[in-house]
């Protein structure tokens, strides 16, 4: 039992872990900025550019799909900001006007190019491969500690792992000017802090959460990821260090519980096949986020009340 969960069901427990992880914690920035759809297009960009990526160099090595999908990114991100300057609309129109349209045209894309042989299609976009990340070589709880078995297990966890500290290194170093700015883009701007330049990180930082969760878990756990641990953080606390530690917490127990209800539950329940573990996960957050907005501080549910 222990040879088989470690080489079946451990490493994708850990990639989605790590993931959710990774999206959640720029996703508290993103959410108190009021910019949370920003996580929602860069998801949604990120297919047009592994596909543009494919086309051009008729692989799906790492380098070329993360390049692709960063381009992509940069380029919404960009579009977005012209879109809104230019029409003079709100943010969150212009985000629709733009992560919709280059989805669509990532789709269109997929469906005209010979992509089928390589497992790049919609339903890989969507849902990712989250369940095929298995470790081959994992014989058994020993295999952590052996080097020759260590060599075997699939990139995507070593991409997360990277991801994730590199989030992680770079919010830290950023955790006054960010917070300060993320309140007060005023006060931030007096104190002489560069005001968008801050900006423009975080959102690179969200860029790359999302790119190197793309691959692994597709962009339905990327979008649940970026919103619903921190909005279930905020329904717990009004203080930023404990709102980040509390969104960590969540993101993890939605990839735990969402992992082991997507193999085990249907079969509980009498059913014969497992579902989408990364359905399953963005599922179960959401889930979550509506406890926490039963159950969470009788203020801020009084606060949501007199904002609505």
């Amino acid at each position: 039992m222990g040879a088989e969960f470690v080489a079946l069901s451990l490493p994708p427990l850990l990639i989605g872990i790590l993931a959710a992880v990774t999206c959640a914690l720029p996703g508290n920035f993103l959410l108190l900025r009021r910019q949370a759809l920003i996580g929602d297009a860069i998801s949604h960009v990120v297919l047009p550019g592994i596909v543009v990526a494919f086309l051009l160099t008729g692989t799906i090595a790492t380098l070329p799909m993360l390049l692709g999908a960063a381009g992509a990114a940069l380029a919404a991100v960009i579009l977005i900001e012209a879109v809104r300057r230019t029409a003079r609309i709100e943010a969150g129109a212009a985000m629709g006007v733009v992560f919709t349209s280059l989805f669509a045209a990532g789709v269109l894309l997929l469906e005209q190019s010979d992509t089928s042989a390589v497992h790049l299609d919609v339903e890989h976009a969507l849902y990712g491969n989250l369940e095929s990340l298995i470790w081959l070589d994992a014989t058994g709880w020993a295999s952590l500690v052996d080097p020759v078995a260590l060599a075997g297990l699939p990139p995507e966890l070593l991409r997360m792992a990277l991801a994730l500290l590199i989030v992680g290194v770079a919010l830290r170093l950023m955790w006054r000017p960010l917070a300060i700015a993320t309140f007060d883009e005023g006060f931030a701007a007096t104190l002489g802090l560069p005001v968008r330049a801050i900006g423009l990180a975080l959102v690179m930082l969200a860029a790359l959460a999302a790119v190197a969760a793309f691959d692994a878990v597709g962009s339905i756990i990327v979008i649940a990821m970026f919103i619903c641990p921190p909005a279930s953080a905020r329904m717990m606390t009004d203080r930023l260090g404990a709102q980040v530690g509390w969104s960590v917490a969540f993101a993890i127990l939605s990839a735990v519980l969402g992992y082991v209800a997507a193999g085990y539950g249907p079969l509980w329940l009498g059913f014969d096949n497992a579902v989408s573990a990364a359905g399953m996960i963005a599922t179960v957050s959401g889930l979550i986020l509506g406890v926490t907005m039963l159950a969470g501080p009788r203020r801020y549910r009084a606060g949501i009340a007199a904002q609505g």
